[in-house]
């Protein structure tokens, strides 16, 4: 090819480039989605990074919607935390006092698990139901944040400490979280104007009074 094509060829080409508008990029600090989260995840006290990443790509705009995805975040990082126990139990098989707590720490965090399952109990499917049993929903995540302390003070060993708050601190962390939102559940209802009352009693189901176990 000549060198005067070769010229045409080249002025065609920057022509368009400088020409091309470049694709609109939405900022994504500046969307509906982002505030949503940003509503939810400001209620907690400490660090806020955990929970805005882990809602941030969940697709609802549902404040309602996003406050059970960071709980069912919660639940499915403590079923791993389970798993990452059981994992290194035969790393610890000569240690009678290191398997002891990290056995002691897995029922701990089985525990857990069943809380997890009566709080979906109590959510419920709409904000009514959820609402109607909040300070039982509250209850059970304080439960839950108890069964994961439990299971570190039980650790003497600084070690395996470091070890097991590694493998079980992101559960620990949603589950954390999850709490701090609940707990300011009012606050997040009045930044997206829900219009619900809260129940602050408990209406966890209770056992049957002792004249019931005589005849």
């Amino acid at each position: 090819m000549n060198t005067p094509i070769k010229l045409f060829f080249l002025f065609i080409f920057v022509a368009a480039t400088a020409t091309a508008k470049p694709g609109k990029r939405t900022n994504y600090l500046f969307t509906p989605h982002a505030k949503a989260v940003a509503g939810i995840c400001t209620v907690i006290p400490t660090d806020t990074s955990l929970c805005c990443k882990t809602l941030k790509h969940v697709p609802t705009n549902d404040p309602i919607e996003l406050i059970r995805a960071l709980v069912a975040a919660a639940e499915t990082s403590v079923k791993q935390s389970v798993t990452f126990l059981s994992g290194i139990k035969p790393k610890h098989m000569s240690d009678a006092t290191a398997t002891a707590v990290v056995n002691s720490c897995e029922k701990n965090l089985n525990y857990a698990l069943e809380d997890f399952a009566d709080f979906w109990k109590a959510t419920g499917k709409d904000v009514t139901t959820l609402a109607h049993n909040y300070f039982t929903c509250k209850k059970e995540l304080m439960s839950i944040m108890g069964y994961h302390s439990t299971c570190l003070d039980d650790i003497e060993d600084k070690i395996l400490l470091k070890e097991v708050g590694i493998g079980i601190g992101v559960g620990k962390n949603l589950t954390s979280d999850s709490f701090d939102v609940f707990n300011n559940l009012n606050t997040i209802f009045k930044t997206f104007g829900i219009k619900v009352k809260l129940n602050e009693e408990d209406t966890s189901p209770r056992p049957p009074p002792l004249s019931d176990y005589y005849y």
